[in-house]
């Protein structure tokens, strides 16, 4: 009787097509964007690289989770479900790419002096995104960029952090940023988002006076 003898020192191959090997490309940079991730999170908290060398690094590395989850599709049905599956234990990246945007901008950790051209850029930012609701926009991939371009600019702000309406606007960024991209928010949250757009706005403004007012 014959028997399949096994050679150990063979490599194990994942796939036997081109399609194949491609898709497993991309499950690897995916893990590998995952894996950098968490590193550069836990560096910044640890004071191993500034703000200036953080931020880039990490929009950079968000922007590529995002590509590579479009090219992935049906084979990465949530970020939870991919770390679970290859045993990963990166909570730092997984909270990061949930919140969508940089520590800095989700914690205001190093803002500047406010300036003119600051202000007049969020307003601006402000007046678009509510202009946006009540042209009736609810997709994910119509209200997320200008959310994010928004609390961006918000962020800058000295006392930013403190201020009621950056909490809430960080919350809906999570939310968009946890649906697909032709997903809709409903209309009570429409309702709900433009009421709390609505008072940061107002506290953004009534913050601003109370300092020249000093």
């Amino acid at each position: 009787m014959s028997s399949t003898v096994l050679n150990l020192d063979e490599e194990a191959k994942l796939y036997t097509t081109n399609a194949e090997r491609e898709k497993y490309g991309m499950l690897a940079t995916l893990f590998g964007i995952i894996v950098a991730l968490d590193y550069l999170e836990r560096a910044y908290v640890r004071d191993s690289v500034t703000a200036v060398e953080y931020s880039p690094a990490c929009t950079r590395l968000l922007s590529q989770y995002k590509t590579m989850v479009k090219l992935v599709g049906d084979d990465v049905p949530s970020i939870e479900q991919f770390m679970s599956r290859y045993r990963m234990d990166h909570p730092a990246a997984l909270h990061r790419i949930k919140v969508g945007v940089p520590a800095t901008v989700e914690h205001s950790s190093e803002a500047g002096p406010e300036t003119g051209k600051w202000v007049a850029e969020t307003t601006q930012s402000f007046i678009t995104f509510m202009d946006a609701l009540k042209l009736r926009m609810r997709a994910k991939d119509q209200l997320h960029p200008i959310l994010q371009e928004l609390v961006t600019g918000y962020a800058r702000f000295k006392g930013s952090k403190d201020w009621e309406g950056r909490s809430k606007m960080v919350a809906w960024l999570i939310t968009l940023n946890g649906m697909k991209a032709s997903e809709e928010i409903t209309e009570e949250q429409s309702r709900q988002l433009s009421f709390d757009i609505e008072h940061a706005y107002a506290e953004f403004f009534g913050s601003l006076s109370s300092k020249e007012s000093t």
